[in-house]
């Protein structure tokens, strides 16, 4: 999605219309989900697929007509339908394609996805929605916003405050969801307006303590799987950016503070695999105290245990250590350093599908 974002902006600063293709809606077995783009360039070239095949040939074939006109359409396929028996689409699902225009003439465009690779970029969360409702697109754009978590949109909705006001109290759970959905909203005059919402949010981080053999099997293991992996020790010899060239960032930082010094939020994920109980039981309480969406921590049960008792004896709750993931990963017998980081990347999975 990042490259598809990155090329509309430099189009648009171009003054060159293209044509985004997104799936709006999908059910049962089809090539790809709701959500999934493609740009389509005035050559016919594209960035991206929505499946390839008689689908995306298809929509090729109709990007030409929403250049030509500057009016958005939505398509249709049944990929059950025996007229697609000669086809390699033959999937036995159903999807509809919303088309776009992506145009220097739409005032807006340009803020709301220079707004998005923000996102991606920088880090945060939001909603992009996109009116697919016929009656209410224009020449040249179908009305687009971008609601962030602090409720500023860039960009407009037709219709008044209504629907801002209903996307905002919807954000956390289509967030939390991670998928994007069709939705009918009333406008300030009660009328139903369809629009297409996408939550946006950036790579989660991962925030990997200790520099050892099991770190240096996590770090490419998570960063393959979208997430910014900042591998932090304190020794110098450990805390090299040799050691991790798959990691977004390498810090030889303290334990002691440490947290401070890092931006570690809600779409944040700790692993704790430093070189001892003393380091761990240090970043353990310090990552208590932030909102990061997971803590994990490794070592045996006795291990925990120890570490456990000396914090409530510092004044932690026992509800606080039910946030903590230990031992570490999923039970699946791992023994090895590359078995145990296997273990702990698929928890981390499982956490971020909401699966946890």
């Amino acid at each position: 999605m990042k490259e598809i974002y990155q090329k509309i902006i430099e189009l648009l600063h171009r003054d060159i219309v293209s044509v985004l293709a997104t799936i709006i809606r999908q059910a049962g077995s089809s090539p790809r989900g709701a959500g999934t783009k493609c740009l389509i360039m005035q050559d016919g070239s594209l960035i991206g697929t929505v499946g390839g095949g008689f689908v995306e040939a298809q929509t090729i074939q109709s990007a030409g007509k929403v250049l030509d006109t500057g009016v958005p359409l939505r398509l249709e396929f049944n990929l059950r339908d025996a007229d697609m028996s000669g086809t390699d689409m033959l999937c036995g699902g159903d999807m509809e394609i919303f088309l776009e225009p992506v145009s220097p003439k739409d005032p807006s465009s340009l803020s709301v996805f220079e707004k998005v690779t923000k996102i991606h970029s920088r880090g945060g969360a939001g909603l992009l929605t996109t009116v697919i409702a016929t009656r209410w697109w224009q020449q040249g754009a179908a009305p687009k916003m971008f609601l962030g978590k602090k409720g500023k949109p860039t960009g407009s909705l037709p219709g008044g405050r209504k629907m801002v006001d209903s996307l905002t109290e919807k954000m956390d759970g289509i967030l939390n969801k991670k998928m994007p959905l069709v939705l009918s909203l009333q406008d300030d005059s009660g009328n139903p307006v369809e629009i297409f919402v996408e939550p946006i949010l950036a790579d989660p981080f991962l925030y990997v303590f200790g520099g050892g053999h099991v770190s240096s099997r996590i770090v490419p293991l998570a960063s393959r799987i979208g997430f910014q992996v900042v591998v932090i020790d304190d020794r110098q010899e450990f805390a090299d950016i040799k050691n991790f060239p798959d990691a977004a960032e390498v810090h030889q930082f303290h334990f002691k503070g440490v947290m401070d010094r890092l931006p570690v939020g809600e779409f944040s994920y700790i692993v704790i695999v430093t070189r001892g109980h003393i380091h761990d039981k240090e970043v353990l309480a310090q990552a208590l105290k932030t909102n990061a969406r997971y803590i994990g921590m490794i070592g045996s049960t006795t291990k925990r245990d120890i570490i456990y008792e000396k914090l409530l004896g510092e004044g932690f709750t026992p509800d606080e250590l039910l946030r903590v993931h230990s031992p570490i990963g999923l039970e699946i017998g791992a023994e090895t350093p590359e078995e145990i980081a296997v273990s702990i990347v698929a928890e981390l999975i499982k956490v971020r599908a909401g699966m946890h």
